[in-house]
């Protein structure tokens, strides 16, 4: 479970150009549940999920992991319980290492570590089997440099994007993942998981579960949005549809 409670964050405070990215935010995550996160640029979306990861600390509030309160840990010390996969796919890997380093260090991400090969063949064959299930041949590439590889995120094509949703739902569910997921398109925001969080200057304003949110349809939550945003709604209509 995570319990975020009150938490804000200020950039530049004190000066000119403060800006309060956090005002106050709270959201409490069962165990296993699937958010989708949604909101315009500067919404404060990815300031959010930094807070939560450790990247900087928090000016105020609280954050509560399975119980433990990591408010003052550091990003290292969270990595024990925390995972990300980041848009940017050269910001969570090491671009001049393997794919097959890249995925052990992964695979140890948290655990204690020691004096041992960095990729057993034990590794190698559960490595293939992953990668195997995007149907993108990577797992014949194991010793190709990531930095190399030109099926990162950030340029799917529709089918392989869909596949990778597909694998995004079945782990979680498969491994009872907790999940917050940011994304800018408003179908996969309704689609996927069981609870859609909506961002807007740094608070949350809009928080659907359940049936309401199963009975969502795209015009529903743009009409929801536009009685929140107001004059600001028609700027934000193409990066959200």
């Amino acid at each position: 479970m995570i319990q975020i409670s009150n938490i804000t964050r200020f950039f530049h405070k004190g000066d000119v150009n403060e800006v309060r990215a956090l005002n106050g935010v709270s959201l409490s995550v069962k165990e296993g549940e699937f958010i989708t996160i949604i909101g315009s640029n500067g919404a404060g979306k990815s300031t959010f999920l930094n807070g939560v990861a450790g990247c900087f600390p928090v000016d105020s509030g609280a954050i509560v992991l399975d119980g433990i309160d990591v408010t003052s840990w550091p990003e290292f010390k969270r990595a024990a319980l925390i995972g990300r996969v980041f848009q940017d796919p050269l910001m969570g890997t090491c671009a001049g290492a393997t794919i097959e380093q890249n995925m052990a260090l992964a695979l140890k991400r948290g655990k204690r570590r020691g004096l041992s090969a960095g990729v057993k063949n034990r590794d190698r064959v559960f490595f293939q089997e992953q990668l195997s299930k995007l149907g993108l041949g990577l797992e014949n590439r194991l010793k190709d440099s990531a930095g190399l590889l030109d099926e990162h995120t950030a340029a799917l094509d529709p089918s392989t994007a869909a596949k990778i949703l597909e694998l995004t739902e079945s782990i979680v569910a498969e491994q009872g993942l907790t999940t917050l997921m940011v994304t800018h398109n408003m179908n996969q925001a309704i689609t996927l998981g069981n609870r859609l969080v909506m961002f807007h200057r740094g608070e949350i304003i809009l928080d659907i579960a359940g049936e309401e949110k199963q009975g969502l349809r795209v015009q529903d939550l743009l009409e929801r949005f536009q009685a929140v945003r107001g004059e600001e709604f028609l700027s934000d209509r193409a990066l959200l549809s």
